[in-house]
């Protein structure tokens, strides 16, 4: 297939950094002494919306009354044990991918619902700087699965929603992608394919994806 465009959208967790494994050992640790149980597809499936959005859809679903309160500092105690345990990892041919993208003159953008200050740390200086455009999750009033991120990534780059593509990995990534009018594609680097469904392609890792898709510049 061939797919003749611009620019290249990217998440960041779970499509360049190999980070959803500790979002979800901190979730698993905080919500567990809140006695909330979860599994790895309770977080991954919420990936990109804010973190009091997860804890009320989380509550509700468990029958269990939702306190802003205790859900501020459950989120807070969360974001701190994941700054405190990350490790930078990168999924397998991202970095590679992204570089090959800008050397061929494509515009990119990253998209992610961390805040701006993480972004930079978890991905290093140098990579970060290869984006032409980045919203972070501190920059915008909704996060996924509102197209506002990704409509911000377009102006920011100056092309319209057929001159870009989209690159994600969650289901609300996906969703927030289609509803910005952007082709997306996906990669079941930490979700099913059939969580992933609405996407419009679907590939299991970055050497597939290069296998099936030509991505070339108008």
């Amino acid at each position: 297939m061939d797919l003749k465009v611009k620019a290249v959208i990217f998440d960041m967790d779970g499509v360049i950094t190999n980070t959803m494994p500790y979002h979800f050992d901190a979730w698993l640790y905080v919500l567990g002494r809140a006695g909330i149980k979860v599994n790895c597809y309770d977080v991954y499936e919420r990936e990109g919306q804010s973190g009091l959005t997860t804890l009320r859809e989380l509550f509700k679903e468990r029958g269990r009354r939702f306190n802003l309160k205790q859900a501020k500092q459950i989120l807070s105690e969360k974001e701190r044990l994941f700054k405190k345990t990350v490790r930078t990892s990168f999924i397998k041919g991202s970095r590679r991918f992204l570089k090959n993208l800008q050397k061929r003159g494509f515009l990119l953008a990253l998209v992610t619902g961390t805040s701006r200050h993480e972004a930079k740390k978890i991905m290093h200086k140098e990579l970060f700087s290869i984006f032409d455009a980045t919203v972070t999750g501190d920059e915008v009033r909704h996060g996924k699965p509102s197209p506002e991120p990704f409509i911000k990534a377009l102006k920011g780059l100056g092309v319209s929603p057929r001159e870009a593509i989209v690159i994600e990995n969650a289901p609300l990534g996906i969703e927030a992608a289609k509803r910005s009018g952007l082709f997306c594609i996906a990669l079941a680097t930490s979700l099913p394919a059939r969580y992933l469904k609405k996407a419009d392609l679907i590939f299991k890792s970055f050497a597939e994806l290069q296998k099936k898709v030509r991505i070339s510049l108008p």
